[in-house]
């Protein structure tokens, strides 16, 4: 893949480049993010590593911004020294599709790129619809509709209901959601998955009158 590096600390960046390199990817290195901003539109970029601390724009401000001026499905990954649950959940929330705190190491990383890599570009996603009840949901334009009406939603809200709805009577553990959703490891301790269900149930209106129910059981 073509990715963009954004980091300013220039020996971190010649680490993480010559790793990236070794594994077969293509690597433009970025030092702050006015850079990254011309980049991303002068450049047909795969996937961003984001670090949080740079000289000029904030990487939360420039995660935001790649959100609503570019794309959702661009993949973006954060790889900061930001190790706060705060900071995760900020992170998460402002759509990056995955988060590492540094120092990472270079199968972890290339790891992570790999999973971030396949969960935006599996096959069927694309394709599939699903309709129940009074619920349409359309995973092309990763959309969702109840008794006809579009809900809005963010990136990770769709991808958590799409979850949910392709589970339909299951019992979800908090770690394959953590796992399925963010890629993020089944043990980190985070309110997110709390957070997004709440707002789940509410936007989705999950309730007996249209049909169906999100139950919570300890650690499900």
């Amino acid at each position: 893949m073509l990715i963009a590096l954004v980091e300013d600390d220039e020996a971190t960046a010649s680490l993480f480049e010559s790793w990236l390199h070794d594994a077969g990817h293509d690597c433009m290195m970025i030092a702050n993010g006015s850079a990254l901003i011309r980049v991303l539109r002068q450049h047909d970029i795969e996937l961003v590593i984001l670090d949080w601390l740079l000289p000029d724009i904030d990487g939360l401000e420039l995660m935001r911004w790649i959100r609503e001026q570019i794309s959702w499905t661009l993949p973006v990954i954060f790889v900061t020294q930001r190790d706060s649950e705060n900071d995760i959940v900020q992170g998460l929330n402002a759509g990056a599709d995955d988060y590492m705190i540094k120092p990472v190491n270079r199968r972890e990383l290339l790891a992570r790129i790999a999973a971030v890599s396949r969960r935006n570009t599996l096959p069927e996603a694309g394709r599939e619809s699903l309709e129940l009840g009074a619920y349409r949901i359309d995973a092309r334009s990763r959309s969702i509709r109840l008794h006809g009406e579009p809900v809005e939603l963010t990136q990770k809200e769709f991808d958590l209901a799409l979850l949910l709805f392709r589970s339909a009577g299951r019992l979800l553990s908090r770690g394959l959601i953590l796992e399925s959703v963010w890629g993020l490891s089944p043990d980190i301790s985070t309110r997110t998955v709390d957070t997004h269900m709440s707002r789940i149930r509410q936007k989705l209106a999950l309730r007996p009158e249209n049909g169906w129910r999100l139950k919570a059981i300890y650690q499900h």
